[in-house]
């Protein structure tokens, strides 16, 4: 069987400010993690990286991939929900956003295998049509972390899982331990959507669809756990959906 090809998204946008000796002028550019192209290639799959294009190029795209890793990132803008910004809003990106959104819900619709991975797992809620909290300390206790200082190797709280979800049949277990960099999450759920992980104080940490296999997503970053088995069995999991 030929390794399967997982697109995975680029979501950071950030300014080179100080050109290098011989090297290129300053500008915007995007920016990707080597940890989700590891976590992908050491679960049997190709990572192909996807950069924000123009909404024409979608299916083409997809009719080469066979599944998306929708990546982490900055905070989603509340336009895409419909929402007005709250004032602690982070840096937001909303051409980016609507990429994003748009190469969810082309996939989903053909059936590809889908992981959402922190931003990522908020991007496939509201491609459903699922809303957000904008900004988690308005809604939680402070009794969880959820942009830790501590590494991301490091696992900072635990997450109850659904004992029957598909995201606790791949991690093996209804517990599991994560870390935590985010200032959004899921709030009201997307169609046909339910949340199957909360964290301590009640955030939703893990949502799949109820409709089809494998259009998931979780909170935390799972990239950065793969030398744990039960982590690398997420993205272990999503090559195998999509070699099938």
């Amino acid at each position: 069987m030929s390794r399967p090809l997982i697109g995975v998204t680029t979501s950071e946008v950030r300014r080179s400010d100080k050109p290098t000796d011989h090297g290129e002028p300053p500008q915007r550019e995007m920016t990707l993690g080597l940890t989700y192209l590891r976590a992908v290639e050491l679960a049997g799959g190709i990572p192909v990286v996807l950069p924000p294009l123009a909404a024409d190029t979608i299916e083409p795209l997809l009719a080469h991939l066979n599944g998306i890793c929708l990546s982490g990132g900055p905070d989603l803008h509340p336009g895409g929900y419909q929402a007005q910004p709250h004032p602690e809003l982070g840096p937001v990106w909303p051409w980016l956003d609507a990429f994003e959104i748009q190469l969810a819900r082309a996939a989903d619709e053909r059936g590809l295998p889908v992981l959402g991975i922190c931003r990522g797992a908020q991007a496939l809620n509201v491609a459903r049509g699922g809303t957000l909290f904008q900004h988690l300390p308005d809604v939680t206790d402070g009794s969880v972390e959820h942009r830790q200082t501590a590494p991301a190797r490091r696992s900072t709280h635990d997450v109850r899982l659904d004992g029957g979800s598909a995201v606790a049949r791949a991690l093996g277990g209804s517990v599991t331990a994560v870390n935590s960099f985010h200032h959004q999450a899921v709030a009201e759920l997307g169609d046909r959507l339910r949340a199957t992980g909360h964290a301590p104080d009640g955030v939703i940490e893990a949502v799949e669809a109820t409709d089809r296999p494998h259009y998931r997503g979780v909170q935390w970053h799972a990239e950065t756990l793969v030398d744990r088995p039960p982590h690398l069995a997420l993205f272990a999991d999503l090559v195998d959906a999509a070699a099938r």
